[in-house]
């Protein structure tokens, strides 16, 4: 095994608008560490405002990575932590078994203080563990989130987008009487077993507009009849 190396730093935008997390402090970290384990760093790949739950093969600079470990033109990937590089435990595992074949170690630079590699046994199973532990983090995140969201439709608070039907007063959602007329003409042909596309091409020839004033789709039908926040309104049903 050579010492060349890859260091390899992302973050979201939702992480740098409220974390304020800097690629320039990884790199900075990560290029440290290189130089104290003696690992000569042939690129830096940064990805800005990248999702992790983006697959690394899916990233322009998880491509980049990809093929220069293919090439063989590094021996080491090294970044801050392990949900920098992959969404699950199976992408982890997978990507990495395949890089111990080929010789490629992962380090981890932030380990509450202390480093992990992946060339020896402890740091395998470490590896294991931890991609283990993100994922179950990540679906934790998930569940509070769709919580937080049923509660918001539920007591009917603004969340994300605006809704059809309704129109923003402060953090709450209040009825939009034209547009809920329309939902109401949706739900009952829906109980008129008409298909989505036949209510979405009903509302279009009869010149109703969408939220944002285009043409209605069957996908939009929809999300509105699968939406739970409707699902709360009796009236609509």
């Amino acid at each position: 095994m050579n010492n060349t190396a890859v260091c390899y730093v992302r973050v979201s935008t939702l992480e740098q608008a409220q974390h304020g997390v800097s690629l320039d402090a990884q790199v900075e970290r990560l290029t440290s560490y290189c130089s104290a384990m003696g690992l000569n760093v042939i690129s830096v790949i940064r990805e800005e405002g990248v999702s992790a739950g983006k697959p690394l093969a899916t990233r322009p600079g998880g491509m980049r990575l990809i093929n220069l470990l293919k090439d063989e033109q590094a021996s080491h990937v090294v970044a801050l932590k392990l949900d920098r590089l992959f969404r699950s435990t199976e992408d982890a595992l997978k990507m990495t078994t395949s890089w111990d074949a080929k010789g490629i170690a992962l380090h981890l630079c932030d380990m509450g203080g202390v480093h992990m590699d992946s060339r020896s046994a402890i740091g395998r199973i470490m590896l294991t563990l931890l991609a283990a532990f993100a994922e179950f983090e990540r679906t934790l995140i998930a569940e509070r989130t769709a919580a937080a969201l049923a509660h918001k439709k539920k007591n009917k608070q603004a969340y994300n987008h605006l809704p059809y039907g309704f129109q923003r007063d402060g953090k709450q959602l209040v009825p939009c009487e034209a547009e809920q007329k329309v939902l109401k003409r949706i739900f009952a042909w829906r109980k008129e077993e008409r298909s989505l596309y036949e209510i979405a091409c009903q509302l279009n020839d009869l010149g109703v507009s969408s939220k944002k004033g285009g043409k209605w789709h069957a996908a939009t039908i929809a999300h509105i009849v699968n939406n739970d926040l409707y699902r709360e309104s009796p009236d609509n049903l």
